[in-house]
């Protein structure tokens, strides 16, 4: 979702861009006047396209940072979890296997 945002931002950018650059082209006035117009347009599109790619970028990082310190977590709780439910097995286990002992000892009488 965040990467459709970045790219309709994109989108709206470069058509703002080139509908300015279309109206300079065609306004009544001098190539040099026009040049001068078409050129500081176009710094100041490369600003602000700047700038709002370096914010996208430090809320895709946040963002990733957050997705990571989550899963990490939640992989810790599971890890957690699994370990828990291993020693019941074993102890169930050692149960089953004290059982058996026991009645192998009785059969060998």
């Amino acid at each position: 979702m965040a990467n459709d945002s970045g790219n309709v931002l994109l989108a709206l950018l470069t058509g703002a861009a080139i509908g300015a650059g279309v109206g300079i082209l065609y306004a009544p006035e001098k190539g040099a006047k026009t040049r001068k117009k078409i050129k500081k347009k176009a710094l100041e599109t490369k600003e602000e396209v700047s700038t709002r790619l370096a914010h996208a970028k430090e809320e895709l990082t946040k963002t990733a940072d957050a997705k990571k310190a989550d899963f990490e977590r939640k992989l810790d709780e599971s890890i957690s979890n699994m370990s828990y439910k291993a020693d019941d097995i074993i102890a169930t286990l050692e149960r089953k296997l004290a059982e058996l002992r026991k009645k192998n000892a009785q059969l060998q009488k």
